[in-house]
């Protein structure tokens, strides 16, 4: 199958993009700067330049293909409305570009969409009132699509998706701990957050590519629910730091933007995804990759 794949180069697109050509698939990965296109080249993928709002580059790329995997977002956590409303347009272009084919489009979104307090499931619908409401309209677009002959995927991630070279909200997690010299979560900590292995979530997304039925939701949660506490504490103990609750009114200026997600719970279930496409996460989970230390680490190895 020849595969377009955008954000290719991301942290979870460049674990996608191995894990289907050694399955044997064709891999066109959409790249807007030279070093992804290289980095894209290097791999063995094709480059097609374009961008997120480049809708004529989503159009062609989607059309060239024989499926799309949609992982690219702009993560503008100052106006993330303007964000959702970018990957809504572009899912838009995506699933237009495959109408009536029964091509598969697999997009990518979020558990923090769902409700929080009870652990969610593939069946939960989105709840605009959570950390991740801006992802909903995307959701909703990319189901309505299988009544239009796409054979349409949602796809949604835990918050952290965890390994080497993460720079997503664990690892701003230890950058906010190193630079407030303490270790911190909101209210007792008690509140829990699912994750997932990159390597597991790129499995994911091959297995959703080839199996996944029309207008279909799949949950990449390996940890069902990790205590935010126990991350906190976990980072404490590598940067020796210590580890203290922060009120919730204090929790913004605290971790800034990371407040609204460090505070949900939002634990997820995949039990429906393993049984649906045969899936079945092998890697560490978060907690024994955090012991691993390379979150602590500088690029020469050293404790940052």
């Amino acid at each position: 199958m020849r595969v377009f794949v955008t954000g290719a180069s991301g942290f979870i697109g460049s674990a996608i993009v191995p894990e289907l050509i050694g399955a044997g698939h064709e891999v066109v990965g959409l790249a807007r700067l030279d070093a992804s296109a290289a980095a894209l080249a290097a791999a063995g993928a094709e480059v097609h330049r374009g961008a997120l709002d480049d809708l004529d580059s989503l159009r062609a790329g989607a059309a060239a293909s024989d499926g799309v995997i949609h992982t690219a977002f702009i993560h503008d956590f100052s106006d993330i409305a303007a964000s959702g409303r970018t990957d809504q347009r572009a899912v838009e272009t995506l699933g237009a570009a495959l109408e009536g084919s029964d091509r598969p489009l697999v997009v990518t979104s979020g558990t923090g969409a769902l409700a929080a307090g009870r652990v969610a499931t593939e069946e939960d619908r989105g709840d605009p009132a959570s950390a991740g409401g801006h992802r909903i309209p995307s959701e909703e677009t990319t189901l309505s699509l299988a009544a239009r002959g796409v054979r349409s995927t949602v796809l949604r991630l835990p918050p952290s998706v965890h390994d080497e070279g993460d720079h997503g909200f664990v690892a701003t997690l230890v950058d906010i701990a190193r630079d407030k010299r303490v270790s911190g979560y909101i209210g007792d900590g008690t509140n829990r957050w699912p994750a997932v292995h990159r390597l597991d979530a790129a499995r994911l997304f091959r297995l959703a590519l080839e199996t996944a039925p029309a207008g279909s939701v799949l949950h990449g949660v390996a940890d069902q629910g990790v205590p935010v506490r126990t991350i906190a504490e976990v980072i404490g103990r590598h940067l020796d730091l210590p580890v203290v609750a922060i009120a919730p009114e204090d929790a913004g200026e605290h971790f800034g933007w990371l407040a609204g997600f460090l505070g949900a719970d939002v634990p997820a279930t995949s039990a429906l995804t393993r049984g649906w496409v045969g899936w079945q996460p092998k890697h560490r989970g978060l907690i024994d990759d955090l012991d691993l230390g390379h979150y602590f680490q500088s690029d020469d190895g050293r404790v940052k």
